[in-house]
């Protein structure tokens, strides 16, 4: 038929086409840019969808963007390649191929691109800085994450809003330390973790300088300079201790012996935290001694009442008295101001040693009643969680005065007292405290916050990373799970600081960059719009194939 057209060059009166699809062996076809164009169309479909799913998730915590990459597919080849014959002289000459379309290549997630930061403020979110997971537990599935919106369930546990997963990490034993072992769920809340057990106060310093022109610390005309410090008992109670600073006398003094200037440190009052003293009752407004209270100050422990009674004075209506507890003697250098060592007892040169502290304890007390027949304790101490022989604080509290000084400083005295050592490193102590809530800091650390002001550590977020991360599957609700190609999770998890940080009070947003996807799909549009035309061009060229036939 080929013959024929090109013999009389035309048919039915239409011209012949200027060329026809033809095969190896010469013979007339279907076009195979149909099939290319068909191919084409699919693989931009492909790329268009990866798009949408991108743009679709602009918004979503932890998302991750992918590309789509084309490759052409196989070649029929017409005749292969020859080379250059000197003998004959002709040269060589390349293959004839023909390419029958394009295919997907691949689909890519763009994983190690980290998404920006949303700011949220709440204690709970994190976002993720490098390129570990969240370790997660999704039904028996481990799972891994980029979404950080965490939150705790009833069950107590600390999962993921995203998805329901629960987060996977190491738990802390009683004494806040983390236990790295293989990763579980961070049971973060539990009825043995809502209240923080008290802590007696073991320590307390005075501090602060000592003008020896203050009027108020003169032996013979001053009142003394009044310092307070708080501590708490074995069941948290707060109690406030007040202390008299005041110069020794002129003949204590010359006993003190030269080159020492010597202060006297004496026991005031100790009040509850009602602002009651300790040391009287009252009954139907009239003030008694507490005869059974004891108090240790210096090397000295004396009942109140009783036939040693310390307390004097007592106004019965009024409540006011005086304590004449045996005071400590603090000596200063003469010549530099500082500090130099403590005395108790009678007043005497120092001893040499550098002694800095001394002890001080109250001893409640507790007595028994008959009521219906049956002995039970009735308690009439101001320290009622204690017996009579029991200290309120074991081994009482060490009472530094070591940090003091005597310097001029304009004829004011200024002093402080605080609970703990003179570095606030030991001894504060603490009252009971009821969780107020949870907090995550940069390591991934999750702590419980108590109304008493101190936090402890529950657990600790763990972190996985892997040596292909682009290698992960997506499960969806921003879960990915690890294949062949990523690497495998080792169960136990790293923590975070070995490849990154949280960011708290964040969550890590898509890493979609919406300009360079609007850009990708006008091309793919346009991509996909040329072979469309690849299609109708062909079916075109052979209609006109079919029109011979007329």
């Amino acid at each position: 038929m080929l013959d024929l057209i090109r013999k009389h060059g035309a048919l039915n009166g239409r011209k012949a086409p200027l060329s026809i699809p033809l095969n190896e062996g010469g013979k007339i076809t279907m076009m195979r840019s149909l099939y290319s164009g068909v191919a084409g169309l699919k693989t931009h479909q492909t790329k268009m969808d990866v798009l949408g799913n991108n743009i679709a998730n602009t918004n979503t915590v932890g998302f991750k963007s992918s590309a789509v990459n084309f490759s052409d597919t196989f070649y029929q080849t017409i005749s292969s390649a020859t080379g250059a014959n000197a003998d004959l002289g002709t040269a060589g000459v390349n293959a004839k191929q023909i390419g029958l379309g394009s295919m997907v290549a691949s689909i890519t997630t763009n994983i190690t691109e980290q998404g920006g930061p949303s700011t949220t403020n709440r204690a709970l979110d994190i976002a993720i800085n490098g390129e570990s997971f969240l370790i997660v537990r999704s039904g028996s599935d481990t799972c891994f994450t980029k979404s950080g919106a965490l939150n705790v369930d009833e069950a107590g546990n600390l999962y993921c809003t995203t998805n329901g997963a629960t987060v996977q990490g190491w738990l802390a034993d009683d004494d806040g330390n983390i236990i790295k072992d293989t990763v579980q769920d961070l049971k973060v809340m539990s009825s043995d973790k809502q209240y923080y057990e008290p802590e007696a106060t073991t320590a307390a310093t005075i501090s602060g300088n000592i003008d020896p022109n203050d009027p108020d610390v003169d032996a013979t005309t001053g009142n003394g300079e009044i310092v307070t410090f708080s501590f708490f008992d074995n069941i948290g109670e707060s109690y406030t201790v007040k202390v008299r600073m005041k110069k020794g006398t002129a003949t204590e003094q010359t006993a003190a012996d030269k080159g020492n200037v010597l202060y006297k440190a004496s026991l005031v009052d100790v009040y509850n935290a009602k602002g009651e003293s300790i040391f009287t009752t009252c009954t139907n407004g009239i003030y008694a001694i507490n005869t059974s209270a004891k108090v240790t100050f210096g090397n000295n422990t004396t009942p109140i009442g009783g036939t040693d009674a310390f307390v004097t004075k007592l106004n019965t209506l009024t409540g006011d008295f005086e304590l004449a507890c045996p005071a400590v003697n603090v000596f200063f250098d003469q010549v530099t101001g500082a500090f130099k060592t403590l005395e108790e007892g009678t007043v005497a040169k120092p001893s040499g040693t550098d002694k800095q502290s001394v002890k001080f304890s109250v001893i409640g007390v507790s007595t028994t009643n008959t009521s219906e027949g049956t002995t039970a304790p009735a308690v009439t101490s101001s320290f009622p969680q204690v017996s009579g022989t029991s200290p309120n604080i074991t081994g009482g509290i060490d009472l530094y005065f070591n940090t003091l000084t005597q310097y001029e400083q304009g004829g004011t005295s200024k002093l402080n007292g605080y609970k703990g050592n003179p570095s606030k490193t030991a001894g504060v102590g603490n009252k009971a405290g009821k969780m107020t809530g949870l907090s995550i800091d940069e390591e991934g650390k999750v702590w419980a916050n108590y109304d008493n002001g101190l936090k402890k550590c529950m657990a600790q977020i763990a972190v996985a990373t892997f040596a292909n991360p682009s290698g992960l599957e997506a499960v969806g609700n921003s879960l990915f799970q690890a294949t062949l190609n990523s690497g495998e999770f080792d169960g136990i998890g790293e923590e975070v600081k070995l490849t990154g940080s949280f960011t708290v009070g964040a969550l890590e947003m898509s890493n979609v960059d919406l300009a360079n996807e609007f850009v990708n799909m006008i091309t793919t549009q346009r991509g996909f719009q040329a072979n469309s035309r690849i299609i109708t061009t062909s079916d075109s060229m052979l209609e006109e194939l079919v029109n011979l036939k007329r």
